[in-house]
């Protein structure tokens, strides 16, 4: 089974839904001594064993996939439809039309897990909850290292107690959605490094450190700190394999674009990104439903990246978006670990 200890380089690069970790990226990250991620989340079982095969036929380095936990049935459904109403203007104005409400959505979560054991992935974490006991034990069965990602304590906890083999500790400055195990909770606040603490104190399990890291100095103190790895996002964001729009790349070093909030107007969930023009209309009304938002929103997102326009787009970035970097992936990650080396 894949360890942490076995990476030459201790970074990850974080798993970025919807476009932004692609093979190529994957590929680069791998071969540098660090470990790609696959984002599982928002596409067909399908597209993503074309990923996966993309990359074992050009790679023989560990790789990861990680995989969204479904969430449980819709239970605010006139806040989505108030809220499809509020949407409705800007819709018509670009000729986009609004999908119907799902009262549920498992994203694909059985087939891309029965992939994931049929390919022997090596690492597979998981996001926005407890992965299922049979899915755990699937992929112990065919080796697989398995990852909980987790926002407190107590999700901590239960992820151990689940039989995961590591614990993703995801911060309060990170990048995108908050990996909290229900839609409704807001995330925590507690600093990474003292999250990181609480946790050792109570679990044995190999620590991953996420959210807003962005130099080497923060990734040796984190790594001082107990954390095995560290995982980075944000930083990956501007490079050459990166899958992201422009219009998000050009974003992040935008001088209109000065800082990042949690919101939950694109999706229903809290996820951190650059303040823009959609956010500051919506933020205040985006009802607490997930995925139904995101499924609300997604057709208006896709037209502002045609479009180039930032202020239509969900431009996930941690807090440390200044630092993304317009380089390949493999400089990128050599620099973090020079750095890296330095500051400890």
């Amino acid at each position: 089974m894949f360890s942490l200890t076995d990476l030459h380089v201790p970074i990850i690069a974080a798993p970025m839904a919807g476009g932004a970790s692609t093979p190529e990226l994957v590929r680069s990250v791998s071969a540098e001594g660090g470990l790609g991620f696959l984002a599982a989340g928002y596409k067909t079982p399908d597209a993503l064993a074309w990923q996966i095969t993309d990359v074992q036929r050009s790679s023989r380095r560990p790789f990861g996939v990680n995989v969204f936990v479904p969430a449980p049935p819709l239970t605010d459904r006139t806040g989505v439809e108030a809220y499809r109403q509020e949407l409705e203007g800007t819709a018509r104005e670009h000729g986009v039309g609004l999908p119907p409400t799902r009262d549920a959505d498992d994203d694909g979560f059985s087939g891309k897990v029965a992939l994931l054991i049929e390919q022997q992935v090596p690492v597979v974490s998981f996001t926005f909850g407890l992965p299922p006991a049979e899915a755990v034990d699937g992929l112990h069965a065919v080796d697989s290292c398995v990852i909980a990602t987790v926002t407190s304590v107590r999700e901590a906890v239960l992820a151990a107690e689940r039989g995961v083999d590591v614990l993703c500790v995801q911060g309060p400055e990170a990048g995108g959605h908050r990996a909290t195990f229900t839609t409704a909770e807001e995330p925590g606040t507690t600093p990474l490094p003292d999250l990181i603490s609480a946790i050792l104190e109570l679990s044995k399990l190999p620590l991953i450190a996420a959210g807003g890291i962005r130099s080497g100095a923060g990734i040796a103190a984190l790594l001082a700190a107990g954390a095995h790895a560290v995982q980075l996002g944000t930083a990956f964001l501007r490079t050459e394999e990166s899958g992201a729009h422009q219009a998000h790349k050009d974003a992040l070093v935008n001088p209109n674009f000065d800082r990042t909030v949690v919101t939950r107007a694109f999706s229903g969930r809290p996820a951190r990104g650059l303040r823009n023009a959609f956010i500051a209309e919506h933020d205040t009304t985006a009802p607490r439903a997930y995925p139904q938002v995101h499924h609300l929103t997604s057709g208006l997102r896709a037209d502002a990246g045609r479009r180039g326009d930032p202020d239509g787009l969900a431009l996930w970035a941690g807090t440390g978006f200044r630092a993304a970097r317009d380089e390949p992936a493999s400089v990128v990650l050599a620099r973090l670990w020079q750095d890296t080396s330095r500051a400890e």
